[in-house]
């Protein structure tokens, strides 16, 4: 399942910014932020662009390990930023935590390569979205203290209660990124008290491809191949929300 993409314009401008350190603080936290998402999405992508090869019972080893995930991750990275991730200061924050989520990735292909490479099954349940969960666990718990990701959605969205909004991500949900006068490819950030800490949150919404409505589309209540009863989406609604956090 491949979300529509969106990315806030002014974010996006400030990468390059923050690359060669000329960003203010407030910047560079929005572009930590944004390239965590991208990095995240674009893994997210290689796993559902794979998923007919994921899920062929004939084929056991598919030689879709970590490194072979995150290469092609990479890639989608360096195409949509214009700068090549192994290339920022290891030592920087905004370093540090994408290459835990890289490491996240990484780990989280391998843990699974079991079922990925089961033969004589076909839906394997490794999708795209398990696929996303996991990977931010992993990456929380690298970045334990410093960061939180958070693939949520629209609270009568979730399927897994690990994913429900917390209160300030359903109510930025319901007032923000539903209005409709929101502009569809903004995100939303704000400095708030999280944890008993201040931190810089961001919310980065997706929204329903294609891709996404053979099991969130329509007929409502009719069970997708996951088991789960289809929500009755269309095309462009907001289906998903990364949600993330930076402590200060």
């Amino acid at each position: 399942m491949n979300f529509l993409r969106s990315r806030c314009i002014i974010v996006s401008l400030v990468i390059a910014s923050v690359a060669v350190g000329a960003a203010a603080p407030a910047d560079e936290d929005a572009a930590i932020a944004q390239n965590l998402a991208e990095m995240l999405r674009d893994a997210r992508t290689v796993i559902s662009n794979n998923q007919d090869l994921i899920n062929n019972p004939e084929l056991g080893d598919k030689h879709l390990t970590g490194h072979a995930v995150l290469d092609q991750a990479v890639k989608s990275y360096q195409k949509a930023t214009g700068i090549d991730p192994t290339t920022i200061d290891p030592n920087s924050r905004q370093g540090r935590l994408l290459r835990a989520m890289m490491a996240a990735i990484v780990a989280v292909t391998d843990d699974n390569q079991a079922t990925i490479n089961e033969k004589g099954t076909a839906f394997k349940g490794f999708i795209p979205a398990v696929f996303a969960r996991l990977v931010s666990e992993d990456f929380n718990q690298m970045a334990k203290g410093d960061a939180e990701v958070k693939v949520t959605a629209p609270p009568e969205l979730v399927r897994n209660r690990k994913a429900r909004p917390d209160a300030w991500e359903a109510e930025i949900i319901k007032t923000k990124l539903l209005d409709p006068q929101w502009p569809k490819s903004q995100s939303y950030s704000a400095v708030v008290d999280t944890n008993n800490r201040p931190a810089f949150r961001v919310m980065v919404p997706e929204y329903y491809a294609a891709s996404c409505l053979a099991c969130h589309g329509s007929p409502k209540g009719e069970m997708d191949v996951t088991g789960y009863p289809k929500e009755g989406g269309k095309l462009g609604d907001l289906g998903a929300v990364i949600s993330i956090t930076l402590y200060h």
